[in-house]
């Protein structure tokens, strides 16, 4: 049995890790193996831990639980079900470890590297190094683990600049044998500059081979005889066979078949089984032959042969796979004078082999600036600031890359201004300055755009180590709030520091679009690797690279009960989280076909409603992956994602884009995609076809303008790009297929396609008429533009419309999302500028998993409100969601996508822009035209005495008041406080440093929250509080039990503590004293204890998913759990009772009215004690809620007048 709660080989240790809970009791036990949580988790265990600790999830030791359980420090914990006595069943166990101490110290200096310049006559820098090495490797944030600098740099000269020709070298041979030729003999000029030059000529030639030539070809063969031309071999009688297929086994028709050193001569033509015969080829060597086919990547293979003379060749060819840019430009800045290296790479089938570079648009010569992939500038100069980027262009078509902006600074100048912007912290709710009223002061910050720097080596195609304009120094103010004062940490100069990297994440969960069945265990690809798996319930989180520009993540069900899904992923550098709701489509239902008949199968199936298409199927079409012809059953699954039905959106593979030939992404329109898989009757090997036809019919078009333009287009699973397959053309068809009980004839456009290796199509046609659509995020349904919220995910759904352009709720043609930054959000549309109508879409907003309101639009139209002014507005036709019911969610709207007119000033302020006009959008002023969410949560608040932005990680500063400690690990903790009362109250938690000596006594932070109505039980309401953690401080040397104060307003007194909190707190000194009942306070508790003592700590490496995670537990009342709806019984820390007060005696309007005589006289009475009473105020004091508090103090004989006055005065 476990023996103890914790298993230790070392007592001395630094803090804790959170707990990790990978595995569920369920099958054979429960097993919390290092190695999977390592996978899981990565950096944040240790890599020898000295010590664990396991518990249930209902916070039971191991050791008590009476279960047989095993751990290791090498393996971790397991629990193994047969093992328990009495037919018991595992718990549900939860651990963490202890990691050693640190151990640092500096190697010896290593010699000075290499100048960092090879140009001549130039000069450069030398840097040496040295390591900092642990005992116990241990990551340290922001403080280096050993003191000082871990390199040097000193100044290096290069020699003068030198050019010299070599000696000549050899004379060549002849050109010819005979009729007269030349002969040529070469020398280089060894320079050290372009700058310098030889002076004479780098070649001489001379006249040879002038002997006649006989009239006989002279290539020698040793088998057979020259050709006519004479080039090569010919053996008659020889066969070269050949055998081409795709990679599913399908045969290859009409392949072109040439002689490698000849590739522009046809030699042969493959068949409809995919054979060639090239007659001639001799056998005694092997032959490259070459083989070409449209939409094929070109392969090259050698041929084999036997004793016998006969000669053959097999070849498989994939498809041809557009270029896409796997290396993206960064942004870089430079002094004057400097240099600078860009990079792109990219990928395809054929590889690219031309890449251009543009700055501002504008083709750089490839002869000034001689770049192939990368880009080298020297001695930069301010001009050649601005935008870059390359195209990268193959055989089978081009790709740009996203711009990096280059920024060159003038010598001299400063990289950053020392001078903090203006930023206004909002202050409490009681907190109101003197003499101005003002709700907000200036705090200051840095604008964090990226500086210079002092670079090791600029010639990276990534700076190593990134500079930005950040906080130099920081100073502590107090903030006179009238009753009270507060301590802030304002910002009063900013420097060039190193860039803060959060760590990006991008989270989600993926469902089925039909029921919300999680994909289980489901394998994550991106790209070709998979880099890991879902979870139980569908989760997932992956760590993204910093170089990343488009993230394409593919999710692939081994069961097979769900179609391989590629999606393209937004995500936010400098929030470093986002979530995303991934749905997929469930495959269909295989049905049985034959092999050996025609096929229809149906795509689009709707009740009352004619399908979209159909797919037909030849006969004998279905062959293996050895290109055998397959005759039997097949079993052939073909799921639609129908466009019709608007809950199917979010389920569309990709994000519905395209690349045309001049390397632009441009968008689609759909018209429903289809996924197939065919198998034999085992239903075990998967079955390529051949040719196989798309009829798409036509009375589905509504816009008769987008036949003649419609394709058949296939997803790449790798680039989440969709590929042109084919062109449509007209037919009319007699239709029937599975399903139909009648034959009928229809127009119908038909497509042809091979299915190859992708099983993913399309029916789409690429749309001009775009537009852009202006979306901001608020705190609140005040929508002041100090509180607009970044990271958050804005999806739109442009919707199809019906035959005359009217509006239709059941059909989509686009999905697409865009995050918010501290301007709001551009988010891309099909639009028309002939009827307003043309074109709608569905707009929504989410920010963590929260569903954000859009402004309303009933009872009346406000467009203050809004955010959009007439008579625009009436054009564009707001509805939010629940416009015609109120029943309905209140998180989305629909609007027309009417195309501004730019000579109607109305319409030129936004808030839809033309696609031409993407930068305006981007750069609209706040009090231009825009379309508004906002977060439901109301009545809450938080200050922090270092401002700082968790929708920006970036703004991190390290302090020792910072309310988070460390940047890359984001603790959040909250306390559940039950409320019994009639009304809902404010709870304030005021968090103080309680045992760290830098901190002791001083304010972290203040945060306010309304309690919320358990709507099970009346009078019952709840708080889940956010509180200072206590742990580490940003230097990582000592813990600090932060001091909590929890004070709820009103007339509330506490009437219960949690027993088990109570008992840990005493167990745990020093012991925070309790003795007004209308309060509670404590020194935190650095374990992170649990729903049972009514504490929820959640650790993650955003600060809003921990923050999300622990409250959704909070509200639920358990450890695991998430709720949005307060359960007041469950997981409770404190109870406090909030009766109403009672009005015992008339206000003073009512005396007035009553008795005003005798009411002025008492009034005056009141006035002449009141001159010789004072009124002590405290400068430092942070107390909440001071009028309730201050109320209570005051002299029982002063008149019920007085005291009101005095309260009055002192708020």
């Amino acid at each position: 049995k476990f023996e103890s709660i914790k298993l230790s080989i070392n007592n001395s240790v630094t803090e804790w890790t959170s707990w990790f809970n990978i595995d569920h009791p369920g099958g054979n036990g429960d097993y919390e193996r290092l190695e999977a949580i390592r996978f899981y988790y990565r950096e944040r265990v240790c890599a020898r831990p000295t010590a664990m600790e396991a518990r249930t999830t209902d916070w039971v030791a191991a050791a008590e639980t009476g279960e047989v359980v095993h751990s290791s420090l090498e393996k971790g914990f397991w629990c193994i079900n047969k093992e328990q006595p009495h037919g018991r069943v595992c718990s549900n166990y939860h651990v963490r470890f202890q990691c050693p101490p640190v151990q640092s110290y500096w190697t010896d200096w290593s010699e000075w590297g290499p100048c960092s310049t090879t140009v001549c006559n130039d000069v450069g820098v030398q840097v040496r190094r040295r390591k900092c090495v642990s005992a116990q490797p241990m990551p340290l944030l922001l403080v280096p683990a050993c003191q000082g600098h871990h390199s040097e740099r000193r100044e290096c000269i290069t020699p003068p600049c030198t050019a010299k020709w070599s000696p000549w070298g050899r004379w060549g041979s002849c050109s010819v044998t005979c009729g007269g030729g030349r002969r040529i003999r070469r020398r280089t000029c060894a320079r050290t500059s372009a700058t310098v030059q030889c002076v004479g000529r780098p070649v001489e030639i001379q006249k040879c081979g002038k002997t006649p030539c006989p009239a006989k070809c002279q290539y020698v063969c040793t088998e057979g005889h020259p050709s006519e031309d004479c080039s090569h071999c010919v053996c008659k009688g020889h066969i070269l066979h050949g055998d081409i297929h795709s990679v599913t086994g399908v045969p290859v028709a009409g392949a072109f078949v040439s002689l490698a050193s000849h590739p522009k001569v046809i030699r042969a033509r493959t068949d409809a089984m995919g054979h060639f015969k090239l007659l001639g080829i001799c056998s005694s060597s092997p032959t490259l032959i070459t083989i070409r086919k449209e939409k094929f990547a070109p392969i090259t293979v050698s041929t084999s042969s036997n004793t016998t003379g006969m000669s053959w060749v097999r070849a498989i060819l994939r498809s041809a796979e557009k270029p896409y840019i796997v290396k993206h430009p960064e942004d870089k800045v430079r002094y004057e004078g400097g240099r600078v290296l860009l990079c792109c790479k990219a990928t395809g089938s054929p590889t690219p082999d031309k890449y251009y570079w543009y700055h501002n648009g504008t083709l750089l010569d490839r002869k000034v600036y001689k770049y192939e992939e990368d880009l080298v500038l020297r001695d930069l100069k301010p001009e050649q600031s601005g935008q870059y980027y390359c195209k990268a262009s193959s055989p089978a078509g081009s790709i740009k890359s996203s711009p990096a902006f280059l920024t060159v600074i003038d010598k001299g100048a400063p990289a950053c201004n020392s001078t903090p912007e203006t930023h206004l912290i909002r202050l409490p709710i009681d907190c109101v300055q003197p003499g101005t009223d003002s709700k907000y002061y200036n705090a200051g910050r840095c604008p964090h755009n990226k500086c210079a720097g002092s670079l090791d080596f600029d010639m990276g195609c990534r700076d190593g180590a990134g500079f930005c304009c950040s906080v130099k120094n920081m100073e502590s103010r107090i903030i006179d709030c009238g009753s009270y004062s507060l301590p802030i940490r304002a910002v009063i100069q900013c420097g060039c520091q190193k860039c803060v990297q959060p760590t990006v994440l991008v989270r989600g969960r993926v469902v089925t679009a039909d029921n919300n069945e999680p994909l289980r265990f489901g394998h994550i690809y991106i790209g070709k690797e998979r880099v890991g798996t879902t979870g139980y319930q569908g989760g997932f989180t992956l760590r993204i690279t910093p170089d990343t520009q488009r993230l394409v993540v593919n999710f692939v069900d081994p069961s097979q009960k769900f179609i391989d899904t590629p999606k393209v992923f937004i995500f936010d550098k400098k929030s470093g989280s986002i979530y995303h709701d991934v749905k997929v489509m469930r495959k269909q239902t295989p049905i049985d076909i034959n092999a050996g008949e025609t096929n229809f199968i149906d795509l689009g199936e709707i009740k009352d409603e004619d399908p979209i298409g159909q797919l037909v199927i030849p006969p004998n079409s279905f062959h293996k992956d050895n290109g055998e012809i397959y005759e039997g059953t097949v079993k052939a699954s073909v799921t639609f994602i129908d466009p019709r039905n608007i809950t199917t959106a979010a389920a569309a593979p990709g994000d519905l884009n395209f690349v045309d030939d001049e390397g632009d992404m441009l968008p689609l329109r759909t018209y429903g995609m289809f996924s197939v898989d065919f198998r034999d009757e085992s239903n075990k090997e998967v079955l390529g076809a051949g040719t196989v036809q798309v009829l798409l019919d036509t009375q589905h078009v509504k816009m008769q303008e987008h036949i003649p333009q419609m394709k058949l287009w296939s997803l790449n699973p790798d680039t989440g790009v969709w590929e042109e397959e084919s062109d449509f053309s007209y037919s009319t068809t007699t239709t029937g297929g599975h399903g139909r009980s009648k034959r009928e004839e229809r127009t119908f456009l038909i497509g042809n396609m091979e299915i190859r290796e992708r099983r993913l199509f399309n029916l789409d046609v690429p749309e001009n008429r775009r537009c852009y659509v202006k979306v901001r995020a608020y705190m609140s349904d005040k929508f002041l533009p100090t509180e607009q919220l970044e990271g958050v995910v804005i999806s739109l759904i442009n919707l199809e419309p019906k035959p005359g352009y009217s509006s239709n709720p059941r059909a989509w043609g686009r999905f697409d999302s865009v995050i918010t930054g501290p301007n709001g959000a551009c988010l891309p549309a099909f639009c028309d500028a002939q009827r307003p109508d043309a074109y709608t879409a569905y707009v929504t907003a989410m920010l963590g998993g929260e569903e954000l309101e859009a402004a309303p639009s009933s009872p009346k139209m406000n467009p203050n409100i809004i955010g959009v002014s007439q008579p625009y507005l009436d054009k564009i036709d707001y509805q939010r969601s629940d416009h015609d019911d109120p029943a309905l969610k209140k998180t989305a709207f629909k609007i027309n996508l009417a195309k501004p007119n730019q000579n109607n000033f109305d319409e030129t302020n936004g808030p839809i822009y033309p696609y031409q006009n993407l930068i305006a959008c981007e750069n609209a002023p706040v009090d231009a035209n825009h379309f508004r969410f906002f977060r439901v949560e109301k009545d809450k608040y938080e200050y922090n005495v270092v401002p700082f932005e968790e929708n920006d990680l970036t703004t991190w500063t390290g302090d020792y008041l910072s309310w988070w400690p460390n940047p890359q690990e984001f603790r959040a903790c909250f306390i559940k406080i039950k409320i019994l009362g009639q009304k809902e109250v404010m709870v304030r938690s005021r968090n103080l440093g309680g045992t760290h000596r830098e901190t002791k006594g001083q304010l972290y932070g203040i945060r306010d929250i309304r309690s919320t109505r358990d709507m099970r039980e009346s009078n019952t309401s709840a708080a889940c509080v956010e509180f200072k953690c206590s742990g580490m401080l940003f230097d990582q040397a000592e813990v600090d039990r932060s001091l909590i104060s929890i004070l709820p307003q009103g007339n509330c007194r506490r009437i219960n503590t949690n027993n088990l909190l109570q008992e840990y707190l005493i167990k745990h000194p020093p012991v925070a004293q309790n003795n007004e009942s209308h309060a509670f306070t404590m020194l935190a508790p650095v374990d992170p204890l649990g729903h049972n003592y009514g504490i929820y700590t959640v650790t993650d490496q955003n600060p809003r998913v921990a923050k999300e995670i622990a409250i959704g537990r909070c509200f639920d009342g358990t450890s695991d759990g998430f709720s949005r709806e307060m359960k007041s019984d469950s997981g409770v820390a404190l109870t406090f009772s909030c009766p109403e007060r009672k009005i015992n005696r008339e206000s003073l309007f009512q005396r007035l009215q009553t008795n005003p005589g005798q009411t002025l006289s008492q009034m005056a009475r009141d006035m002449r004690e009141l001159d010789g009473l004072q009124v002590r105020r405290s400068s430092t004091q942070v107390v909440a809620y001071p009028s309730e508090q201050r109320g209570r103090t005051q002299n029982r004989r002063v008149t019920s007048t007085t005291r009101r006055r005095v309260s009055t005065r002192i708020q």
